[in-house]
């Protein structure tokens, strides 16, 4: 009676986590003790999987503790690592499939770690269920083991049914589908609660929980028979184990209430139930006795129902009712499946403990990208309002104009920002920042470009294959694959076409200032020449206006410093959300990323907003000030036109060096640019080669698959079979087994020359051809289609005994004087009819009687076409 149902595992084919793991770690890890720590437990990963998957597991407790344990570990790593970008495929292997001879078993690849975590775990469920089945069910331990193992199994596979769509995207193969997976978990589920049967009954509990339990098994067998029914992916033996289970337990529940029955003194029920329990065990015995034994079972009811009637006959005289008047038996289970949370393993350590979720990673990225704005929004308004002020100072000839109340010697302030531009490395270090560019520029134009053409290139090869298999091409478009890569590139190709842009604007403000930086550049000498003279202001140095001037202008520098103060400060913030995401996440399940850090930012950059607004509104307070007294300044000097010459090259002078500090700052942070987007690009174009070399080896296990499943394929021609040959006599009782014939496909053939009409057979009656005189010594047909020889001893006949002949099953290239009608050259059937006087073929005499049919004439072609 104990038959139980195991699974079998699905097999995997190898598969190297630690490179593309690794490649990741070091990708985003600096250097040093943390990146060591991912390394090593990358490794062990690795060997994990090799334990679980890489081995045949032994049918004990100990290899099922290495699959928990593998199982919780993907589920811990799922959220730390971009397995979609790291393009890790999993190919697994149907496990009800056996494959043919021409080609191995269903499989299917998919770049999906959910994928990876449901085949474990149907594996998971597969192997409980074989520790179960092994299981001792003579003593207590074995039957509570198996109990706990199938309710696991049942646990696992219903998980599966839940959840493997959603972890795929696509359509499953047969064993991990959910109704292959719904059914599996019912039949552990009905086995679960055969154990717990046989322990009430080992326990000998009382007839009526066990005749419950039994009666609630049976149930259960009942709805995986119905499940099962259209599964043609199963095993052949489980439709039959199944329906048999159904019937004993039925039986083994009637038993039970008969002898509760009994004890309610309700004899004829007792017979009746005993009875219907008979039937039920005959049932199985005479269907299924070959998937399960039932003879124990039968001989208990059996003496049951001998000893139960023996007693009505003599003593009580009840009436048996009929089965259908029984009072329906009750149900109890006592089995449920075992739900999946994690981690299953006890043991279980989690390798990657330390390294935060890929939501927190992904949160602290978008919170830094928030911070750098923020950074960039402050530094930006202070260094606008210091261009500001440099241009309107530059305007105005300050503080030039007031140095020159000479008219002749070079301003002091002038002397200073020559000297500065000197120091910087004059036009030689601009211009060849700025002829660095454009290579910088098309160096990282090529490494966009490589990656979007091999996406390109393996998109058109898989669109090519699409279109030549169809349907059977049943992978994932790459078109749909890459559209995130492709987003990314033409994310790189805007900034890329930006940046051109910005190069522009630069190159064109130094072109429109190259002049001035040139002669800032020169000797002091040089420079005093080139600046026009003017007639001396001696007379403004002691000046009222002046004085108020120089003390504007010194405040207005104190309000430069003090920019420069409150950026270095802003730059200094620091702050991490990582320890908050966390929270967030392990107590919400979400991170609200946006609020937290504005909420962050808000505390760390408030006093800062603050201080910069208040100076830049102080630095707008003293320029109109500065206008002002510079309007005084100005109508008190005596104006000519070589004052205003000189002014005006004095002007072009302060603006020249500005102009140079800003251009250069730009010119050197375009480069620091190119030269940072070459690494972000290599980086894509790693991804970009990873995803594709991924899918390449992808196409060719595919196209491996596929030339298989054609090979597979029939692939003889196909005949035209002579219309004699479509109806087939009934063969003589009590005459040989017809031999085999191969079947081929009927096609209209090109039309040819009709033969003459053949004469049709004698009928012959089965009578007559059972007192046709016996043959002795016929050939036995050849494998090998040798030429006919005469016979040197007895042989056995072959084939249908038909008394006419029944052509060939294929087309042969046949000599222009073949007789049709010589059986046994080609393996034909053949039937060794002979009339009164004539001899067995082949060994007929020379004397040998005409054969019984008319021969074709010798100049005529043969009936069959030739080839």
């Amino acid at each position: 009676m104990a038959t139980f149902i195991s699974v079998p595992l699905k097999k995997s084919s190898e598969v190297d986590l630690a490179k593309p793991l690794l490649k990741f770690v070091t990708a985003t890890y600096p250097p040093g003790e943390e990146q060591a720590e991912y390394v090593r437990a990358v490794e062990e990963l690795n060997k994990l999987r090799k334990s679980a998957l890489g081995r045949p597991l032994d049918k004990h407790e100990s290899s099922l503790e290495i699959l928990l344990r593998y199982y919780d570990q993907l589920c811990a790593i799922e959220p730390k690592f971009p397995f979609p970008e790291l393009c890790l495929t999993f190919t697994w292997k149907d496990a009800f499939d056996k494959g043919s001879l021409f080609g191995g078993s269903v499989k299917l690849a998919l770049a999906s770690v959910g994928y990876e975590k449901t085949c474990v775990l149907f594996n998971v469920g597969a192997l409980a269920s074989q520790i179960a089945s092994e299981q001792n069910l003579d003593n207590d331990e074995g039957l509570k083991t198996a109990a706990k193992f199938y309710q696991l199994a049942s646990g696992a596979f219903a998980h599966i049914k839940d959840t493997v769509l959603s972890a795929l995207n696509r359509e499953p193969t047969m064993d991990i589908s959910p109704e292959t997976v719904g059914t599996l978990s019912q039949i552990m589920l009905s086995q679960a609660q055969e154990v717990f049967v046989l322990k009430a009954t080992a326990d000998k509990m009382k007839d009526a929980i066990v005749a419950k339990l039994a009666n609630q098994a049976s149930d259960y067998y009942g709805d995986a028979f119905k499940q099962c029914q259209y599964k043609e992916n199963l095993p052949k033996e489980v439709l039959p184990v199944l329906a048999a289970k159904h019937c004993m337990m039925q039986a083994t529940a009637e038993m039970h209430q008969s002898a509760l029955a009994n004890q309610k003194k309700k004899f004829g029920e007792e017979i009746a139930r005993l009875q219907h329990a008979t039937e039920l065990v005959k049932t199985a015995a005479s269907r299924y006795d070959e998937y399960v034994n039932v003879k124990d079972l039968s001989d208990k009811i059996s003496r049951a129902l001998a000893a139960a009637k023996k007693d009505n006959d003599f003593i009580y005289h009840d009436r048996v009712p009929e089965v259908k008047d029984l009072e329906h038996i009750g149900k109890a289970s006592l089995v449920k499946a075992t739900a999946v949370q994690t981690p299953l393993s006890q043991k279980f350590t989690d390798l990657f403990e330390k390294m935060v979720p890929m939501a927190v990673q992904q949160s602290v990225s978008a919170a830094n990208s928030r911070k750098a704005d923020t950074v960039n929004r402050l530094i930006g308004s202070m260094r606008e309002a210091t261009n500001l002020c440099n241009g309107v100072l530059a305007s105005l000839n300050l503080p030039a104009a007031l140095e020159d109340l000479s008219g002749d010697a070079v301003p002091q302030s002038i002397l200073e920002k020559s000297r500065a531009v000197v120091q910087q490395g004059g036009l030689q270090s601009i211009e060849q920042l700025i002829r660095d560019l454009p290579e910088l520029l098309q160096r990282n134009r090529e490494i966009l470009d490589e990656s979007l053409k091999i996406l390109d290139d393996e998109e058109t090869t898989d669109n090519e294959l699409r279109t030549k298999f169809n349907q059977r091409w049943n992978r994932t478009p790459s078109g749909d694959l890459y559209k995130s890569l492709r987003a990314e590139g033409n994310n790189f190709r805007n900034i890329l076409d930006k940046a051109v842009q910005a190069d522009q604007v630069v190159k064109e403000r130094y072109t429109a200032h190259c002049e001035m930086i040139a002669l800032l550049c020169k000797p002091e000498n040089e420079l005093s020449a080139a600046i026009p003279s003017a007639n001396p202001a001696k007379t403004l140095q002691g000046s009222e206006v002046v004085n108020v001037l120089r003390a504007q202008l010194a405040q207005l520098d104190e309000v430069k410093r003090e920019r420069e103060v409150l950026e270095g400060e802003v730059k200094a913030v620091t702050f991490d959300l990582t320890t908050k995401f966390l929270t967030a996440l392990a107590q919400d399940g979400a991170i609200n990323e946006e609020a937290m850090t504005t909420s962050e930012l808000d505390t760390r950059y408030g006093s800062h907003t603050q201080r910069v607004q208040q100076n830049l509104r102080r630095q707008e307070e003293l320029l109109s000030q500065i206008q002002v007294s510079h309007q005084e300044f100005s109508a008190l000097k005596q104006s000519n036109s070589e004052a205003n010459s000189r002014e005006d090259v004095l002007k072009k002078l302060a603006a020249a060096h500005d102009s140079y500090i800003e251009i250069s700052s730009n010119i050197k942070e375009g480069t620091k640019f190119y030269n940072d987007l070459t690494e972000i690009l290599l980086k894509f174009q790693n991804k970009c080669s990873d995803i594709v070399f991924a899918r390449k080896t992808e196409r060719d296990e595919l196209l491996k698959d596929l030339q298989q499943s054609i090979a597979r394929e029939p692939s003889a021609p196909s005949f035209n079979v002579p219309s004699y040959q479509s109806n087939t006599p009934a063969p003589v009782p009590g005459g040989p087994t017809p031999a085999p014939r191969t079947m081929f496909n009927q096609q209209q053939p090109q039309a040819k020359p009709q033969p003459p009409a053949r004469p049709p057979p004698p009928s012959i009656t089965p009578q007559a051809a059972s007192t046709a005189a016996p043959v002795s010594n016929p050939m036995a047909p050849s494998g090998t289609n040798p030429p006919p020889v005469a016979p040197t001893g007895p042989s056995q006949a072959q084939g249908p005994p038909y008394p006419s002949y029944q052509g060939y099953p294929g087309y042969y290239q046949m000599p222009v004087a073949y007789n049709p009608y010589a059986y046994g050259q080609f393996n034909m059937p053949y039937m060794p009819y002979q009339a009164q006087g004539q001899a067995g073929y082949p060994g007929a005499p020379p004397t040998q009687q005409a054969y019984p049919y008319p021969q074709q004439p010798p100049q005529q072609q043969p009936y069959y076409p030739q080839q």
